[in-house]
C-alpha cells in the first residue's frame, strides 16, 4: 500500500537485525516521531527499532527509504501520506493485526520523542490521538460480512491517512519553536 517502499522489504530488514518490532509499528513510531519533533534523524529512529541499532543495515535500503520519504510526504502537506500497511492481498486478520501495530508504534513514537509531553496539544491533536489509541485495540475480523470488514478497515485506513498529516500539520508551531541542532547530526 505504501507508494514506493514495500511492506515485505522493511519486514526483511528488521528481520535481518533481529527486531522483534513489527514493520507497520516501526513505521508508526516514525511517523509519531516527526510529527513532534523538528528534528528527528534515521539514526534516532533506528536505535528504537533494531536492538543494536545497526544503521549499516540501513544504508541505501528500505528503511533509508521509508525515512526519507515519510518525512518529504509530511512535509509536502499535499495528504499524500500512506500508512506501511501490507498489501490488500494480504489476509484481512494480518491487514488489521497491522494497522493495531502501526497506531500503537504512532503512539509510542509521539510520546518517546520527549518534546510534547509538557506542551499544550491543540484539542484536535488530543481527539485523535484518544482515537488511535481506539484503533490500536482492533481485533480480528468475522462478526460481519467479509464486504463490510473489508469496507471498515479502509476507513480506518483513509482516517490514518488524513489524521497523521493533520497531527503533523497542527503540531508545527510545536516543531519550530525547538531550538535546531548545532550538531550536524
Amino acid at each position: 500500500m505504501h507508494p514506493s517502499v514495500a511492506f515485505d522489504d522493511v519486514a526483511r530488514t528488521l528481520s535481518s537485525g533481529a527486531s522483534a518490532v513489527h514493520p507497520a509499528e516501526a513505521h508508526g513510531c516514525l511517523c509519531g516521531a516527526l510529527c513532534v519533533r523538528r528534528e528527528y534523524s534515521l539514526a534516532e529512529w533506528i536505535d528504537e527499532i533494531l536492538p543494536d541499532g545497526d544503521v549499516a543495515l540501513t544504508g541505501d535500503g528500505p528503511l533509508q527509504g521509508l525515512f526519507e520519504e515519510s518525512a518529504g510526504v509530511l512535509l509536502r502537506a499535499e495528504m499524500e501520506f500512506e500508512p506501511l500497511l501490507p498489501d490488500d492481498e494480504t489476509d484481512l486478520a494480518a491487514r488489521v493485526e497491522a494497522l493495531g501495530a502501526w497506531c500503537q508504534g504512532f503512539l509510542y513514537g509521539f510520546g518517546a520523542a520527549g518534546t510534547a509531553a509538557h506542551a499544550k496539544l491543540p484539542a484536535t491533536v488530543s481527539e485523535v490521538l484518544a482515537d488511535l489509541a481506539q484503533v490500536s485495540h482492533v481485533g480480528a475480523p468475522g462478526g460481519e460480512s467479509p464486504e463490510a470488514e473489508e469496507s471498515a478497515y479502509a476507513e480506518l485506513v483513509e482516517f490514518l491517512r488524513a489524521t497523521v498529516q493533520l497531527v503533523y500539520d497542527e503540531l508545527a508551531g510545536l516543531r519550530q519553536g525547538q531550538p535546531v541542532s548545532q550538531s550536524g547530526h
